[in-house]
């Protein structure tokens, strides 16, 4: 009997929806994925392949962050910062394969109510 391994399901799973969104130079791609530790967030413009801002759970203005929900909202308010300094107002969400509920929701809404449209 095999074992489930889920980050090779949350692999394939990102595979698949990688095939279907591509960030361009109007509407980049807003990509996000944690981990046990914590949260990253990069809005990239594909069709150069280069990342265009980011804002994690690393960046010197978080203490003692953790990967949690009100963590995320923290990541996405920042992106949403960054973003309308760049003169981003609208992008892609790409959750990365994993589900669309806790920290990755909080996130996106929290970039919505910073003014990012997706």
């Amino acid at each position: 009997m095999s074992t489930i391994n889920r980050k090779s399901i949350r692999q394939r799973i990102h595979k698949r929806i990688r095939r279907k969104v591509t960030g361009t130079a109007e509407r980049p791609r807003l990509a996000v994925h944690y981990s046990n530790q914590h949260i990253y967030a990069q809005v990239i413009d594909d069709s150069v392949g280069k990342t265009l801002i980011s804002a994690s759970t690393m960046d010197k203005s978080f203490e003692n962050a953790s990967a949690n929900v009100e963590s995320a909202q923290k990541v996405g308010q920042l992106l949403a910062e960054r973003a309308k300094g760049s003169n981003i107002s609208a992008v892609v969400f790409d959750r990365g394969g994993h589900l669309y509920h806790g920290k990755v929701k909080a996130l996106a809404d929290a970039a919505r109510d910073g003014g990012l449209q997706f």
